[in-house]
């Protein structure tokens, strides 16, 4: 799965849309930056609902190829901007971090699966 895939199959907003098309690697969710820094995988997305540059910044060291926000919440310029800069796609979503993890849990899944 790409990134660019993620629109679909989360039924999302693309909020930063400058952003290298690369496969991704796997999902972290959680609300707890440092968690993020000390558990998401390079390539991967963090679905969350931290909504502020400090969470792009986490994304960069990560090396995170996009950051998902969930329940509509509202995405501050500055976060976007910060998102374009670093190369980092930015979405948003009506749906639940829960909800959000399944689906891309079951994408990446299926798709393990049909390689192996």
């Amino acid at each position: 799965m790409k990134v660019s895939d993620l629109e679909n199959i989360l039924n999302a907003r693309c909020v930063q849309a400058e952003y290298e098309d690369r496969e991704i690697a796997g999902a972290y969710t959680t609300d707890l930056l440092s968690d993020a820094m000390a558990n998401a995988v390079d390539d991967g997305v963090l679905i969350t609902i931290q909504a502020h540059k400090n969470t792009v910044a986490v994304a960069t060291l990560k090396d995170l190829a996009a950051i998902i926000i969930c329940n509509n919440r509202s995405i501050p310029d500055d976060m976007t901007e910060s998102a374009r800069s670093e190369g980092i796609a930015l979405f948003v979503t009506e749906e639940n971090q829960f909800t959000v993890s399944g689906k891309l849990f079951r994408e990446l899944m299926t798709e393990h699966d049909n390689k192996g």
